[in-house]
């Protein structure tokens, strides 16, 4: 019993560690923007294809919600809620650490995020694939982006139904 609390605290401990770390490269790499890029031109990483770009951006993905900070602050706490509850409930066998770290980089995007709209009024987006003239983006975008990639292929290629027993509810 003591050596599966270790674990389990240990498994806890790592998460924390890791969405700290995350969050950190996150806001490290938008104060840089700040710096860097505000008020000044962008700057070319690959001519007419990648730049860095300086951005506030007071809405959603593509600009949508323009000024409603109060539903993305509300939708960040909601959402990591449901995912720490989600992470409770992962088994701690090695196959579903990819799981885990899917779980990690969906919090850690949504916190950046928080810290910005409470901060800021808004987020700061700076990474620009002018070639696709994409919407500007963040870290914290990428980490989600990368979250969701990695959870659908998990879920259509790796896993199998008997792999989530674990989220049926147990009777009596």
């Amino acid at each position: 019993m003591y050596r599966e609390k270790r674990k389990i605290l240990g498994s806890y401990l790592i998460a924390v560690m890791s969405c700290i770390t995350a969050i950190f490269i996150d806001q490290i790499t938008k104060y840089l923007a700040v710096g860097y890029l505000k008020n000044k031109d962008s700057i070319m990483i690959i001519p007419n294809v990648f730049q860095l770009h300086y951005l506030e951006n007071r809405g959603a993905a593509f600009g949508i919600l323009q000024n409603h900070q109060i539903v993305f602050v509300i939708g960040a706490i909601a959402i990591t809620l449901c995912i720490i509850y989600f992470y409770t409930m992962i088994p701690l066998e090695k196959k579903f650490i990819p799981l885990r770290i899917c779980a990690i980089l969906t919090i850690s995007g949504a916190i950046g995020n928080f810290i910005d709209r409470i901060h800021n009024n808004y987020v700061i987006d700076f990474f620009y694939f002018s070639l696709i003239d994409f919407p500007v983006f963040k870290v914290a975008d990428c980490y989600v982006v990368i979250a969701m990639i990695l959870f659908s292929y998990l879920i259509f290629f790796v896993y199998k139904d008997d792999d989530f027993v674990w989220l049926k509810k147990k009777k009596g």
